[in-house]
C-alpha cells in the first residue's frame, strides 16, 4: 500500500472525517429512519438559521484589522454580486464556532439520508466547495489560474482528497476499492497536477524565472503509525546538536539509514520500513516530475515529527542541489594553477523543495539558524515555507496527556518528546514575535544571498504564509529597509532577483482583501502573493472543507469571518443602494 496521501488527519489525533462519520456504526441500529429524518431536518434548521444568527452577531476577538486600500491599485473587474452573496452566507456560518465544531457530525447526518443527501451537496457546493475550493479537476482549475494571474496573483496547486481512515487501517468494504489503489491514484495524480502546473507556465513565464503556479504534498495519515515508530526511532537514537533544538530537534542526513538496514532497529517492524521505503519512492517519484517540469514542490505536514523533517531533508538534499564548481589548469609565469570553474549545468528552477517551519513551535530559531548552516554545508538551496501553525490546542493536549500516568488517551494522541517543555509556546504572542523574527532573519538571508549571486543560483528560497497584516507589512518594510526593494508613493517595487526568492502565501477564499491590498501595494514582474488552491471531486472534497473550518479555527475565530462577512454585506449595500 502506498502510504502517500493529501489532506488527511493523522490516526494519532483522531479526526471523524464525513466519510468515516456517514458510515454506520453497530450502535446506528438503534436510530430508526423516522428519527435520522428528524435529526437531518434539525440539522438544516440550524445551518438555515446560523445564517441569520452569524449576521446579527458583534465581531469577535480580530486576528488581523482589515486591510486599508491603497491609492495605488490594480485596475480588477468588480467582484460579481453572486460571489459577494455566498462570502456572505459562508462566512456567517464560520462567525459560529459551535457550528464549527460541530460541523462534520451536522453534515454526516444530513448526508446519510436519502433526498436530503443530494440537497446537501448541492448546497455545499454552491457556498463552501465554491468559496475555498478551486474545482473538481485540475483542468477545471485552469480558468482560475489565468483569472488570479491576470491579478498578478499566483497559485500554490493542491490535489486535497481524503484517503478514509477505515480504508488505511485495512477496513475496506467490499463496494470500495482496495486502498493501495487509492494511494497511487493520488500520486499519479499529484504527479498530474505538477504536469498541469508546467504546462500553465510554460505559456506565462519566462524560461525558469517567474514560475508561481507550485504544487503542495502533504504527508498524513496512512502512515502515521510508520512515520511514529520511526520517529520514535530518530528521537531514541539522534545525537544531541549544539546548540540543544527543542522538539522535534533538527533532522540529519543520517535519519534514514535505518531504511537500508538488513533488519528493522527499535521500535520499528518490517512492515514499516517497507511502507517508509515505498513512501520514499513516491515522494522522489513526485519531485523527479517537478524537477523536469520546473514546478516547485512544498512539502506540509500537519504534525511536524522528526520523521517528517528527515524525509524532506533526504528530498532537499537530492533535488535542491546547487552546481558544484569544477577546476581547471591555468598555466602561467610560475606554473600550472587549478581554478574554480562553474560546472555547465542545464538551468533549474531553485529551491525546487521547500519544508514547512512553524513558528508557534519552541524549536523554530534555532532549527531555522541549523538549517541554513547545514544547506551551506551540503551544497544544496534551502527552502523554507514558514507558517505560524494551527494544531496549537493539539500539541499542549498531547503533551499533557504523555505527562499523566493514568491518561486514557489513545497511543498515538501522546507527545513522543523527552522533554518537560510542550514543544510549542504557550501563548499566542510568543508565536508572533517567533513569525516575526524569523521572518526578518530569513529576509537578512536573502540579502545575503542577492549580493552573493545577484544573477547566478539562488541558494534560499522563502515562502511566508500569514493572514496577518502586520506581519506583512513587515515583510515589506524589511525588504524597503534592507535595500530589496523600493518605495515610491506607498508602492513597493521588488526586483525579479528578489522576488524569485521570496513570495507571500494565503488561502483560496480567504481574506482577499488582505491579498488584493498586497497586490495593489506591490509591483514585480511575476506575482509576489499566491494563493493555496485546493481541488478534487466535490464527495472527496468534503472532509477536507468540514477540517478546514475547523482546523483553521485560529484563523476563521479570531474575527476574520466576522469581517470578511462584514465587508461582504457592505458591498452588497453598496451594489443596491449606493
Amino acid at each position: 500500500m502506498s502510504p502517500l496521501i493529501l489532506q488527511r488527519s493523522p490516526t494519532f489525533c483522531p479526526v471523524r472525517t464525513l466519510a468515516s462519520s456517514a458510515r454506520s456504526s453497530p450502535h446506528s441500529a438503534i436510530f430508526n429512519a423516522h428519527r435520522l429524518t428528524r435529526i437531518g431536518f434539525v440539522s438544516g434548521a440550524v445551518f438555515v438559521s446560523s445564517l441569520f444568527y452569524g449576521n446579527t452577531q458583534p465581531t469577535v476577538h480580530a486576528d488581523a484589522e482589515p486591510a486599508k486600500e491603497s491609492d495605488n491599485v490594480y485596475e480588477r473587474p468588480r467582484t460579481p454580486l453572486s460571489t459577494l452573496v455566498r462570502t456572505y452566507i459562508v462566512y456567517g456560518m464560520c462567525s459560529i464556532p459551535p457550528l464549527i465544531d460541530y460541523s462534520s457530525a451536522i453534515l454526516a447526518t444530513l448526508l446519510s439520508i436519502p433526498g436530503i443527501k443530494q440537497i446537501t451537496e448541492v448546497v455545499v457546493r454552491v457556498t463552501f466547495f465554491n468559496q475555498f475550493v478551486g474545482g473538481e479537476t485540475a483542468e477545471e482549475v485552469i480558468p482560475l489560474l489565468e483569472q488570479m494571474r491576470s491579478d498578478n496573483k499566483g497559485c500554490l496547486f493542491a490535489y486535497s482528497v481524503e484517503v478514509d481512515e477505515e480504508e488505511a487501517a485495512g477496513d475496506v468494504r467490499e463496494d470500495i476499492k482496495p486502498a493501495e489503489s487509492a494511494h497511487k491514484q493520488i500520486v499519479a495524480e499529484t504527479i498530474h497536477c505538477v504536469d498541469v502546473a508546467a504546462d500553465f507556465e510554460d505559456k506565462h513565464a519566462n524560461g525558469i524565472s517567474g514560475r508561481r503556479t507550485w504544487v503542495a504534498v502533504k504527508l498524513a495519515s496512512a502512515l502515521s503509525e510508520s512515520l511514529l515508530n520511526l520517529s520514535k526511532h530518530l528521537v531514541a537514537t539522534r545525537p544531541l546538536t549544539s546548540p540543544h533544538v527543542a522538539f522535534p530537534g533538527c533532522p540529519l542526513p543520517t535519519d534514514l539509514d535505518v531504511l537500508d538496514a538488513q533488519a528493522p532497529l527499535g521500535p520499528l517492524t518490517p512492515g514499516d520500513v517497507a511502507a517508509l521505503r515505498e513512501l520514499r519512492a513516491d515522494l522522489h517519484a513526485i519531485c523527479s516530475r517537478a524537477k523536469e517540469r520546473g514546478v516547485r514542490i512544498i512539502i506540509d505536514a500537519e504534525y511536524r515529527y522528526p520523521a517528517v523533517d528527515a524525509l524532506c531533508l533526504d528530498l532537499m538534499r537530492e533535488f535542491n542541489k546547487l552546481p558544484q564548481p569544477s577546476k581547471k589548469s591555468r598555466s602561467s609565469w610560475f606554473g600550472s594553477s587549478a581554478v574554480p570553474t562553474a560546472s555547465p549545468v542545464q538551468p533549474a528552477v531553485q529551491p525546487l523543495i521547500y519544508n514547512t517551519y512553524q513558528a508557534y513551535l519552541r524549536r523554530t530559531p534555532e532549527y531555522l539558524v541549523q538549517s541554513i548552516a547545514a544547506a551551506r554545508a551540503g551544497g544544496y538551496a534551502l527552502g523554507v515555507k514558514l507558517v505560524r501553525g494551527a494544531y496549537h490546542p493539539h500539541e499542549i493536549s498531547a503533551h499533557t496527556a504523555a505527562e499523566t500516568p493514568s491518561s486514557t488517551e489513545h497511543s498515538h494522541s501522546l507527545s513522543i518528546s523527552p522533554e518537560a517543555f510542550p514543544p510549542v509556546w504557550l501563548t499566542k504572542p510568543e508565536t508572533d514575535a517567533c513569525f516575526n523574527s524569523c521572518t526578518t532573519q530569513l529576509i537578512d538571508h536573502i540579502r545575503a544571498d542577492v549580493s552573493a549571486h545577484r544573477a547566478g543560483t539562488l541558494t534560499i528560497g522563502v515562502l511566508l504564509g500569514t493572514h496577518n497584516q502586520e506581519s506583512t507589512n513587515l515583510v515589506l518594510c524589511e525588504l524597503v529597509k534592507q535595500g530589496l526593494a523600493s518605495e515610491e508613493a506607498g508602492v513597493v517595487r521588488i526586483p525579479d532577483e528578489v522576488a524569485e526568492r521570496i513570495s507571500l502565501g494565503q488561502l483560496y477564499g480567504m481574506h482577499d482583501s488582505l491579498t488584493n491590498h498586497l497586490v495593489d501595494r506591490t509591483r514585480c514582474s511575476s506575482p509576489f502573493v499566491l494563493k493555496y488552491i485546493p481541488y478534487g471531486n466535490i464527495s472527496d472534497v468534503m472532509p477536507y472543507l468540514s477540517r478546514r473550518a475547523i482546523e483553521n479555527k485560529s484563523v476563521l475565530g479570531n474575527g476574520v469571518a466576522a469581517i470578511e462577512r462584514q465587508r461582504a454585506a457592505t458591498e452588497i449595500w453598496d451594489r443596491f443602494f449606493g
